[in-house]
């Protein structure tokens, strides 16, 4: 007979079983998902070698595939998005955190966390058919007229491109990252801010030298999320970034990101080998959005370690 305890203890050791199970999937999900896309790459990687990684001609036509300018692409877009979006969001959830009445911060979080549940295509649409537009006649022709002598200015101003894409992407990782900085500044104690009050700080200086400080790591991790979800998005910066595969310092001319091409083209491959470069297209986001994960690991690892560093001076 087993008794009480007996049964509890196997409960225990079932319910431990079962949640660890449920931890390995993820691992073994990944390890799949990388077996299939390293198999499925291998024919593309074999023929172009690096010059897959540099060459800049993407052409399923003559078979010829350099992914450079997807890279560059990814890369560019996703940059603009973390310049705009990023001082906006962090100027939100200081105001929603620190400043904001009681009245209207729910609300207004919960407007900031509306836009995280609209839909890419609905970003997609509008972009096409309201921002595409305001910039090809009004905001690309000013920034052409003022500040053409810079190349990233120069061109005719065609509305879809790099601009574009950037400006959508950054609308679509502002609530990620707001909503994720608000929380870490919520969860600053209370001493913090009273603290550097009572040595007649401003507000401001409180918040500057006092919260900010303690969320950093916080913030840094919200803001890699966000990094994330823009290198990875696909639909609304496929309807308008263009979709040229080319390399250009201005962002008025169109490109395309390792995204928008697997979205593309993975339904008219034209043969193994087309099929096998959208694949080591897909790899090459895989390893980049690895590689920012683990950059933004050791980063925020970093700085703990100097901030704790710093506590016990």
């Amino acid at each position: 007979m087993v008794g009480k305890a007996g049964r509890g203890k196997i409960k225990d050791t079932l319910f431990a079983g079962i949640s660890g199970l449920a931890a390995l999937s993820i691992v073994f999900i990944i390890i799949v998902m990388l077996y299939e896309l390293i198999e499925g790459a291998g024919p593309a990687l074999a023929r172009f070698g690096w010059d897959f990684l540099t060459g800049t001609r993407w052409d399923p036509v003559h078979e010829k595939f350099g992914a450079w300018p997807l890279i560059y692409g990814t890369l560019v877009s996703s940059f603009i998005a973390l310049c705009l979006a990023v001082p906006l969001s962090l100027g939100i959830a200081i105001y929603l955190a620190e400043l904001a009445p009681s009245w209207l911060r729910d609300p207004l979080a919960f407007l900031v966390e509306l836009l995280a549940a609209i839909p890419s295509v609905v970003y997609g649409l509008w972009g096409l058919f309201v921002l595409v537009p305001w910039l090809r006649t009004s905001v690309q022709p000013f920034l052409g007229n003022t500040l053409g002598f810079l190349p990233l200015f120069q061109g005719p101003p065609l509305g879809m491109g790099m601009l574009a894409a950037g400006l959508v992407l950054a609308i679509m990782i502002l609530p990620i990252i707001t909503s994720l900085s608000r929380e870490v500044l919520l969860a600053v104690p209370l001493s913090q801010r009273e603290a550097m009050l009572a040595l007649g700080a401003t507000r401001w200086e409180a918040i500057r030298m006092a919260v900010l400080p303690y969320g950093r790591s916080g913030i840094i991790g919200a803001i890699i999320l966000g990094l994330g979800r823009a290198l990875g998005e696909t639909m609304a910066v496929t309807m308008v970034i263009g979709n040229r595969p080319q390399v250009s310092p201005s962002l008025f001319h169109p490109g395309q990101t390792i995204a928008s091409v697997i979205a593309n083209e993975f339904t008219e491959g034209f043969n193994e080998l087309h099929l096998s470069a959208l694949l080591a297209s897909a790899l090459l986001l895989f390893v980049i959005t690895l590689l920012v994960n683990v950059l933004a690991r050791l980063l925020v690892w970093r700085m703990n370690k100097v901030t704790q560093g710093v506590s016990r001076e």
